[in-house]
Protein backbone atom coordinates (compact mmCIF):
# COMPACT_ATOMS: atom_id res chain seq x y z
CA UNK A 1 0.00 0.00 0.00
CA UNK A 2 2.77 2.57 0.59
CA UNK A 3 4.28 1.74 -2.53
CA UNK A 4 1.09 1.98 -4.45
CA UNK A 5 0.89 5.62 -2.72
CA UNK A 6 4.52 6.72 -3.41
CA UNK A 7 3.88 5.93 -7.50
CA UNK A 8 0.38 7.91 -7.11
CA UNK A 9 2.23 11.04 -6.00
CA UNK A 10 4.82 10.91 -8.37
CA UNK A 11 2.16 10.32 -11.17
CA UNK A 12 0.29 13.52 -9.64
CA UNK A 13 3.49 15.22 -9.43
CA UNK A 14 4.44 14.33 -13.17
CA UNK A 15 0.57 15.12 -14.04
CA UNK A 16 1.17 19.36 -12.33
CA UNK A 17 4.88 19.54 -14.25
CA UNK A 18 3.64 18.59 -17.58
CA UNK A 19 0.62 20.98 -17.24
CA UNK A 20 3.13 23.40 -16.59
CA UNK A 21 5.06 22.47 -19.83
CA UNK A 22 1.71 23.06 -21.64
CA UNK A 23 1.11 26.36 -20.47
CA UNK A 24 3.90 27.56 -21.34
CA UNK A 25 4.14 26.40 -24.77
CA UNK A 26 0.58 27.83 -25.25
CA UNK A 27 1.84 31.59 -24.07
CA UNK A 28 4.81 31.28 -26.70
CA UNK A 29 2.23 30.92 -29.19
CA UNK A 30 1.11 34.58 -28.28
CA UNK A 31 1.14 36.94 -31.55
CA UNK A 32 4.79 39.54 -30.74
CA UNK A 33 3.20 43.15 -30.97
CA UNK A 34 3.24 44.81 -34.03
CA UNK A 35 4.86 48.34 -33.51
CA UNK A 36 3.19 50.22 -35.69
CA UNK A 37 5.26 54.11 -35.23
CA UNK A 38 5.76 56.83 -33.00
CA UNK A 39 5.00 60.67 -33.07
CA UNK A 40 7.12 62.47 -31.36
CA UNK A 41 6.29 66.33 -29.83
CA UNK A 42 8.46 68.73 -28.28
CA UNK A 43 6.14 70.45 -26.07
CA UNK A 44 8.72 72.76 -24.13
CA UNK A 45 11.94 72.94 -23.46
CA UNK A 46 12.86 69.22 -22.28
CA UNK A 47 9.46 67.93 -21.64
CA UNK A 48 8.35 66.14 -25.10
CA UNK A 49 5.30 64.17 -25.68
CA UNK A 50 5.21 60.14 -27.38
CA UNK A 51 2.42 58.99 -29.22
CA UNK A 52 2.72 55.47 -29.76
CA UNK A 53 0.41 53.01 -31.44
CA UNK A 54 0.82 48.98 -31.64
CA UNK A 55 -1.40 46.14 -32.54
CA UNK A 56 -1.82 42.76 -30.58
CA UNK A 57 -0.61 44.37 -27.55
CA UNK A 58 -1.06 41.53 -25.24
CA UNK A 59 -0.78 44.00 -21.78
CA UNK A 60 -0.52 47.86 -21.21
CA UNK A 61 3.02 47.42 -20.34
CA UNK A 62 4.34 47.28 -23.75
CA UNK A 63 3.04 49.77 -25.24
CA UNK A 64 4.34 52.01 -22.16
CA UNK A 65 7.52 50.19 -22.94
CA UNK A 66 7.22 51.22 -26.27
CA UNK A 67 6.78 54.74 -25.49
CA UNK A 68 10.19 54.27 -23.02
CA UNK A 69 12.39 53.10 -26.02
CA UNK A 70 11.40 55.87 -28.02
CA UNK A 71 11.71 58.25 -25.20
CA UNK A 72 15.32 57.00 -24.59
CA UNK A 73 16.38 56.92 -28.20
CA UNK A 74 15.09 60.76 -28.54
CA UNK A 75 17.05 61.08 -25.65
CA UNK A 76 19.93 60.06 -27.38
CA UNK A 77 19.68 61.38 -30.48
CA UNK A 78 19.01 65.14 -28.71
CA UNK A 79 22.45 64.53 -27.21
CA UNK A 80 21.08 63.76 -23.67
CA UNK A 81 21.98 60.92 -21.45
CA UNK A 82 18.97 60.59 -19.52
CA UNK A 83 15.12 60.70 -19.37
CA UNK A 84 12.49 60.68 -16.54
CA UNK A 85 8.88 59.38 -16.91
CA UNK A 86 6.41 62.16 -16.29
CA UNK A 87 3.24 59.93 -17.28
CA UNK A 88 1.65 57.40 -19.57
CA UNK A 89 -1.96 56.95 -20.55
CA UNK A 90 -2.83 53.80 -22.41
CA UNK A 91 -6.50 53.08 -24.36
CA UNK A 92 -7.56 50.29 -26.99
CA UNK A 93 -9.36 51.73 -29.94
CA UNK A 94 -10.44 49.27 -32.55
CA UNK A 95 -7.86 46.91 -31.64
CA UNK A 96 -5.40 49.28 -31.98
CA UNK A 97 -3.35 50.24 -28.52
CA UNK A 98 -2.34 53.77 -28.23
CA UNK A 99 0.18 55.06 -25.60
CA UNK A 100 0.71 58.97 -24.66
CA UNK A 101 3.63 59.60 -22.84
CA UNK A 102 5.42 62.15 -21.47
CA UNK A 103 9.07 62.33 -20.09
CA UNK A 104 11.67 65.18 -19.61
CA UNK A 105 15.01 64.61 -21.16
CA UNK A 106 18.62 65.75 -19.51
CA UNK A 107 21.74 65.53 -20.12
CA UNK A 108 22.84 65.01 -16.43
CA UNK A 109 20.46 62.62 -14.17
CA UNK A 110 16.73 64.19 -13.17
CA UNK A 111 15.38 64.11 -9.62
CA UNK A 112 12.34 61.39 -9.58
CA UNK A 113 12.29 57.92 -8.83
CA UNK A 114 11.01 57.04 -12.47
CA UNK A 115 14.40 58.36 -14.65
CA UNK A 116 16.07 56.24 -17.13
CA UNK A 117 19.21 55.84 -18.42
CA UNK A 118 18.88 56.41 -22.35
CA UNK A 119 21.79 54.65 -23.51
CA UNK A 120 20.88 51.46 -21.19
CA UNK A 121 17.61 51.79 -22.28
CA UNK A 122 18.29 52.08 -26.05
CA UNK A 123 19.91 48.34 -25.35
CA UNK A 124 17.51 46.42 -23.57
CA UNK A 125 14.90 47.34 -26.10
CA UNK A 126 17.16 46.37 -29.07
CA UNK A 127 17.44 43.09 -27.21
CA UNK A 128 14.22 42.38 -26.72
CA UNK A 129 13.01 44.05 -29.85
CA UNK A 130 10.89 46.69 -29.01
CA UNK A 131 12.24 49.60 -32.15
CA UNK A 132 13.13 52.61 -30.69
CA UNK A 133 12.59 56.28 -32.73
Amino acid sequence: MRRQRNIFTGLAALAVVAGCAEEGAVSQNVPAPDYLGVETRLLEGDLVNFLVRVGAASSRDQVADYAECAAAQYALIRGYGFARHVRTNVYEEGGIWQGDAVYTISPALPDGVKTIDAEVTVASCQETGIPTV
